[in-house]
């Protein structure tokens, strides 16, 4: 890794600003089970938490879909858009499975074309590590300022811990959206047994409700009870089922 040690470490680790942002981010997306939505909160606390930092982005490369990205600010988020070619900071740290650090974009003759627009948005310094997710989806984080020489060491070790901690969340949050997906489908099978499906009709008729919360009243039931959820959609519609005595 490419890190810059020449400043005394101790004069610009910010141990106590990184751990805040390192705790911040992991309030914001530790609830959440949408992968696009975590990465739109992870830019904008990066963005707001690091000092001298103007704007963050997060390229993204998933299995089978193309290219994402994410950006505190929407005018710049060109910068982080392989579609608008792959000669840029983030591809490379992600190719190359390192930080890269541009600290003055005037005297770096790398990413010509990238470096173009990104002075053209005011950006004058780039900070890209990459971000491990887990094995469909792999991304970087890319830190810009807007004057040259902003980025420090500081900045760099934050940006290393940053990548770890966010790969690990985000890795966290895919997890989450797919046992989300994967609970829809069980709903959906659910609902189309018999048994099942005509025991949520009977809770949705008896409260109003619509389906998947009539299927949540019975699996709690279920749960209370101790018994598959089978049974207690059985012993619901044998109830309601039964002759009423005049």
């Amino acid at each position: 890794m490419n890190l810059d040690t020449r400043e005394p470490m101790f004069d610009t680790l910010g141990v106590l600003e990184t751990a805040a942002l390192l705790r911040e981010l992991t309030a914001g997306l530790i609830a959440v089970d949408d992968f696009d939505e975590a990465l739109a909160r992870l830019v904008r606390v990066a963005r707001d938490a690091v000092p001298r930092i103007d704007c963050c982005g997060f390229t993204a490369l998933r299995a089978g879909e193309p290219a994402g990205v994410a950006a505190s600010d929407a005018g710049r988020a060109e910068l982080d858009d392989l579609r608008h070619g792959p000669d840029t900071p983030a591809m490379t740290a992600i190719q190359r499975r390192e930080m890269i650090t541009a600290p003055d974009l005037e005297r770096d003759a790398r990413w010509p074309a990238w470096a173009g627009r990104a002075r053209r948005l005011g950006v004058r310094g780039v900070i890209s590590a990459p971000v491990d997710v887990d094995e469909q989806v792999i991304g970087a984080i890319n830190l810009y300022a807007d004057s040259a020489d902003a980025l420090t060491t500081r900045h760099q070790l934050t940006a290393m811990l940053l990548a770890e901690h966010a790969g690990l969340l985000l890795a966290a949050v895919r997890d989450r959206q797919r046992q989300a997906a994967r609970a829809d489908q069980l709903d959906s099978s659910l609902l189309g047994e018999g048994v099942v499906g005509q025991a949520v009709g009977v809770i949705m008729t008896q409260r109003g409700c619509p389906a998947p919360e009539a299927l949540e009243v019975l699996r709690t039931a279920a749960s209370a009870l101790d018994i598959p959820l089978r049974e207690v959609a059985e012993r619901l519609v044998l109830t309601v089922s039964r002759p009423r005595d005049n």
